[in-house]
């Protein structure tokens, strides 16, 4: 969008330089014997052509010689660039998992810049935050809490019964729930068994030898397995019976009716079972928000509060529930299931209709608590991406207590963070109206009088909020009005979440997801948002999000295969974002401005140079110049800047977060950076012009007779011009290697080569060599060598004096760090050492007067440290000198994660 903007801007300069030309050349020519010198009179055609006729010609003449400043190679530059430093981070060796063998993949090469403008983070819980591990920790049943079997030596315990944690084992009728529970989780899932020793259906050793589970859903594996410790083992599936080994080692077999697929709206799945005696059962399992409302009997009070209180310690719960169904009423489901699997129109809405006929007054049996642990580094990555002043929100499907222990575990919540909540329960006690209105008269209690850093959420001086959302919330929110519109209600929330620190959405719909994302994309500030997440619910807010990454996770491919980037795991984002997609704005940046740049130095002079030739459109430039300026002279040492140059080192960026701020919000290619470097084009090109005419004008240049000529002046203006340019590059180059080095002088080395040849030899296949030995008299003039170093001097000189004062008065805080970087590569502790004493810096006070010359002729270490506007130094006893503390003649302090000692 920058670089689209600034195009129109060069195109109406393009435009102006053409008009102000074609005018002036008539008003030069108003004068007849300008309008026809001797020796170019106009022939009688010329004479009787249509004024208005012979000003277009002219005014598209000289759009031809000036559109040079429309840097059209920048686009292919530009795209080189992005695909060609896209392996960059797939060749990252420290993004690369060895437990899954993946690395980063890279769908898109288009987003590389935006992934240093990221302003939120949307987030998915399970599977992203979390391992997606499950461990089935324990079971709830009519009240009785249930642990699993103990292992020893990886053998079950089958003697030992499930632990009853609450009271008493439950009598025969308990004992008949018990049953149907374990039965009900042994059958109600799509998992399938791994199983190659097979024969006459019976597997080999199945009583010593575990079963392999597969499935799409780690929490099914889990469930299973954790059934299989308590006594109950699913065997197979084979010809529509399900088979489990019960505790009494007896096999029972199940005929699989109809299964009732999970669904995120749902939030729970069925099956309906036939068993051997002719009983036909639906078994349900979901989350407790869709079970319990319908549930018409069983101990929902004594499950709920276990519900409740798994969900606070941060275990994912699922409610289980049955009902037996008659053959009358089975007869009636599998009609009214078929008719909708069969609708032409609208199937899905009709089997969800079905389905909420059918999954109605249940029988509660109990609940399950499985435990997702949280990843590696997951905490660390999100309070970095807090630092770099990024928000984030996680957006979960999970109940509201689960989710918001994982976002304590994982530093999103902290300790002093006050949670307000947005939630069903809230608005059923006040209006939707009150809730909003009382959050927003909170967050913004202390806004007159304490500042908050809105960008980055995070509050020094003042208290932290962390608000909590549901899916139903956010239904009435997003939903519109009786008045038609909802506008002010969603203006009320973005107000609120933008004084939060941190954002949690509980009992999300996966299109939830993407409305939420939509939301914040479309808000007035228009912030570049990112989403991340691994299955298959995450995509669609993948899809909305301006940058959509994929987690390589537990739950298929779909969210890597629809996202722009995919990486290994959730710690990976923090590398991605504050290294490699700071890198990629900052050279992308320098390389659109760099262009714009030095097409200015190319072209500007070439207007000046139309004041001198009568507006005849005459080039200053021979045409070989002008045709590999862009394409041969200039182009790869900026291209190599583009994906090598690094300002900071990558170890920095990732220990100082904060550095992600210096280039938010497009800071370098706002319209101040754009003008400032227009202008430094505009400066240089009239020393380039106006320097190389006195030059010309000086009798002792053109003493010889030979050297004056527009060639001649051309090819000064072109020589001062390229080697002005290239150097103005290696000046912003900090991180230098060989390649940069070969290509930065290389292209120098070429330039001088190709003028010497292009001139030096008779061409046969030329018709006209108007170059011939202009380049070699140039060069054998004493006079242009030192006119040439001169401009070259001058020219380069505002943009060092400028760089230099900035950083001494009001450095940035990346410039800041360089500077430290510069007096210490490694990372300093209390004592490090630090610097020679030949530096002036770092030398204690005794070592600066004269008795210390004679040490001083070699490199010594010292140690150093600083406390109180104080540098410690600790010098060897060896040189004689003791210890003493001497003032810092930096004028800063070392500050940031590990570059200040506390003492």
């Amino acid at each position: 969008r920058s670089m689209n903007a600034f195009l129109i801007v060069y195109l109406c300069i393009l435009i102006s330089k053409a008009l102000i030309n074609t005018v002036l050349k008539y008003v030069w020519q108003s004068e007849p014997f300008r309008d026809e010198p001797w020796y170019n009179q106009k022939t009688e055609p010329e004479r009787k052509r249509n004024l208005f006729l012979q000003a277009l010609t002219d005014f598209l003449a000289f759009m031809v010689l000036f559109n040079y400043i429309i840097p059209v190679s920048m686009y292919v530059t530009v795209e080189m660039q992005k695909f060609l430093g896209s392996y960059f981070l797939t060749w990252d060796e420290e993004m690369f998992d060895e437990d899954t063998g993946e690395g980063p993949l890279v769908n898109t090469s288009d987003l590389n810049e935006e992934l240093g403008q990221i302003e939120y983070v949307f987030t998915d819980k399970t599977g992203t935050l979390t391992e997606n591990n499950m461990e089935f920790v324990e079971c709830c049943i009519e009240g009785h809490v249930y642990v699993p079997h103990v292992i020893c030596n990886g053998q079950i315990l089958h003697d030992c019964t499930g632990i009853d944690m609450i009271d008493s084992s439950p009598g025969g009728s308990g004992k008949e729930r018990e049953d149907l529970f374990f039965r009900a989780l042994c059958l109600c899932h799509t998992v399938q068994v791994k199983d190659d020793d097979s024969v006459d259906g019976l597997r080999k050793n199945q009583l010593s030898k575990p079963c392999i589970y597969i499935s799409s859903s780690p929490d099914e594996v889990a469930l299973v397995e954790g059934i299989q410790r308590l006594g109950y083992t699913y065997l197979r599936l084979k010809d529509n019976f399900m088979e489990i080994l019960n505790r009494e080692n007896n096999i029972e077999k199940f005929e699989l009716l109809e299964v009732l697929s999970f669904d995120s709206v749902r939030r729970r799945m069925s099956v309906i079972v036939k068993s051997s005696g002719g009983d036909i059962f639906l078994f349900c399992k979901g989350a407790d928000s869709s079970i319990f409302p319908r549930v018409k009997e069983g101990k929902i009070d004594q499950i709920r509060s276990r519900v409740e209180r798994n969900a606070v310690e941060g275990l994912r719960t699922l409610c289980v529930a049955y009902k037996k169904l008659t053959a009358e009423e089975y007869s009636c489901a599998q009609k009214l299931l078929q008719n909708a699997k069969l609708a032409l129109q609208d199937r899905e809405k009709k089997l969800a209709e079905v389905y909420e006929k059918i999954e109605r007054d249940f029988i509660l049996l109990g609940a399950t608590a499985v435990e997702d642990r949280l990843q590696e580094k997951a905490a660390d990555t999100i309070e970095s991406l807090q630092k770099a002043g990024i928000k984030v929100w996680v957006l979960t499907g999970d109940k509201m207590e689960t989710a918001a222990a994982t976002c304590y575990a994982c530093k999103l919540f902290r300790r002093n963070t006050q949670l307000l909540e947005l939630t069903t329960k809230k608005i059923e006690e006040q209006s939707l109206h009150d809730v909003l209105f009382d959050l927003s008269k909170t967050v913004l209690r202390h806004s007159g009088s304490l500042t908050r850093d809105t960008f980055s959420g995070l509050s020094t001086d003042m208290q932290d909020y962390g608000l909590i959302i549901d899916g139903a919330a956010l239904s009435l929110i997003m939903k519109p009005r009786q008045d038609g519109s909802s506008a002010n209600y969603r203006e009320l929330f973005l107000e609120i979440c933008r004084n939060c620190s941190a954002v949690l959405c509980c009992r999300m719909a996966p299109l939830q997801k993407a409305q939420i994302v939509k939301l914040i994309k479309l808000s007035k500030e228009h912030p570049i948002t990112l989403a991340i997440g691994d299955g298959a619910n995450d995509v669609s807010m993948i899809l909305e999000a301006h940058v959509g990454i994929g987690i390589i996770g537990k739950e298929g491919r779909q969210a890597a295969r629809n996202s722009d980037y995919a990486i290994p795991k959730f710690k990976h984002l923090k590398k991605m974002l504050l290294v490699h997609g700071h890198f990629y704005y900052v050279r992308i940046s320098e390389l659109v401005q760099y262009f714009f740049y030095k097409n200015v130095c190319f072209i500007f002079p070439q207007f000046l140079y139309q004041f001198f030739c009568g507006f005849s459109q005459q080039t200053l430039y021979d045409t070989a110049y002008l045709t590999l300026y862009n394409i041969s002279f200039t182009s790869l040492p900026i291209l190599l800047y583009g994906l090598m140059e690094q300002h900071v080192s990558a170890d920095t960026l990732k220990r100082e977060p904060s550095l992600y701020r210096d280039v938010a919000k497009n800071a370098l290619l706002r319209w101040r950076a754009f003008i400032y470097w227009t202008f430094l084009g505009v400066f240089d090109a009239v020393v380039f012009f106006f320097g190389a005419y006195f030059l010309f004008d000086n009798t002792v240049v053109t003493s010889n007779g030979q050297m004056f000529g527009n060639w001649t002046f051309g090819t000064v203006v072109f020589t001062v011009l390229v080697f002005t340019v290239t150097l103005k590059l290696a000046l912003d180059t900090h991180y230098w290697t060989w390649i940069n080095h070969f290509m930065i002088w290389g292209s120098l080395v070429f330039y001088i080569v190709f003028s010497l040849l292009w001139g030096g030899i008779i061409w046969p296949f030329l018709n006209y060599q108007r170059m011939y030995y202009v380049f070699m008299q140039m060069l054998s003039s004493g006079p242009a060598w030192l006119g040439i170093i001169l401009l070259i001097t001058v020219s380069l000189l505002p943009d060092v004096l400028k760089k230099v004062l900035c950083r001494q008065l009001w450095p940035t805080a990346t410039e800041r760090i360089q500077n430290a970087s510069r007096h210490c590569r490694e990372h300093i502790s209390e004592f490090t050492p630090l610097a020679c004493l030949k530096s002036p810096r770092y030398r204690s006070s005794d070592c600066s007067h004269s008795p210390a010359r004679r040490s001083n002729s070699h490199s010594k270490k010292m140690m150093f440290t600083h406390w109180r506007g104080i540098d410690y130094s600790v010098l060897p006893s060896v040189f004689g000198y003791s210890n003493k503390q001497g003032r810092s003649r930096a004028g800063y302090r070392y500050s940031g994660s590990g570059l200040e000692t506390s003492v």
